[in-house]
């Protein structure tokens, strides 16, 4: 075949049978399965130049990935709110009981005489009567701190002005309930000695308070008052300063943020320089540049 012959007129090339796969067009890009999710803070980019900046992410690369988001938390039902704190309320009011047998048990009675208008105090100024509301008021307010711990740590989903309002409710009702359980502790006896003794026998008369009680605004709402208010105090003071202490601002404890890609080590940005480890091969040490007047022959 001539120089001449068009490249019409050759034939076409045979294909090499040693030679690999025709490599035809370039295929379609896959979809990307993250295409619409929100994705994180871009990789750590290396300095442009020497007199660059400090890089965005100085302890390590964030992730990159698709970061999905949690699940909504539901509304909560003003129904459960308040039946929580009611319920809360109730079983403080219960507690109560034990704090008015206590009240009972550690307070003591005052020495009286029976004389024909009734009985008397035995001695001009007894000091039972001060003991006793002493001793409600230091008992009325350690069940108030205690109370306001318990709350805050059993109701930590609660936490708040539902949780101070309950605390506060069932410490005014369980200073009630103690007072009426701890005086009427013996008080049937005594009621019964003093209709039948006769005059000038001496007995005692169980606890009372005389530093609080109850008394009646416009003869219709008994209103509490003295003694009787310091376990409402003492979870009201109790509850608030936690609450003042508290590390979360919405007082419930919260997840903590996943900071372990701040501490992750940094991208490689240049070549790898070897460590000189026993297990790594040395080296090859480049080849030294001839002579001079080596690389020609010798003349004859």
């Amino acid at each position: 075949m001539s120089p001449d012959t068009s490249d019409a007129d050759r034939p076409a090339p045979r294909p090499d049978p040693t030679a690999g796969p025709v490599p035809g067009p370039p295929a379609a890009p896959a979809p990307d399965p993250t295409e619409g999710l929100v994705h994180g803070p871009p990789a750590h980019q290396p300095p442009a130049g020497p007199f660059a900046g400090p890089p965005q992410y100085p302890f390590g690369a964030p992730p990159t990935g698709p970061v999905l988001a949690g699940p909504v938390p539901s509304e909560r039902r003003p129904g459960r709110v308040i039946g929580v704190a009611l319920g809360a309320a109730a079983v403080l009011t219960a507690l109560g009981v034990p704090l008015g047998l206590l009240w009972a048990a550690v307070a003591p009675d005052t020495p009286v005489v029976k004389t024909a208008e009734g009985a008397v105090y035995a001695q001009p100024q007894p000091e039972q009567p001060i003991a006793a509301d002493g001793w409600f008021s230091l008992l009325g307010l350690g069940f108030g701190v205690l109370a306001a711990l318990a709350l805050w740590v059993l109701l930590r989903r609660r936490r708040g002005p539902v949780g101070l309002l309950a605390g506060a409710a069932g410490g005014l009702g369980a200073a009630l309930v103690a007072w009426q359980v701890g005086r009427r502790v013996g008080l049937s006896a005594y009621e019964r000695l003093l209709a039948s003794a006769p005059d000038g026998q001496a007995f005692t008369k169980p606890a009372d308070l005389r530093a609080g009680g109850l008394h009646r605004l416009f003869d219709l709402l008994p209103l509490p008052y003295g003694n009787l208010l310091l376990p409402a105090f003492g979870v009201a003071v109790t509850y608030t300063l936690l609450a003042g202490w508290s590390r979360w601002p919405s007082l419930r404890p919260e997840p903590e943020p996943d900071l372990s890609w701040v501490y992750a080590a940094p991208p490689a940005t240049g070549p790898q320089v070897s460590s000189g480890s026993a297990d790594s091969p040395a080296p090859t040490a480049a080849p030294e540049p001839p002579a001079p007047g080596a690389a020609g022959s010798p003349r004859g």
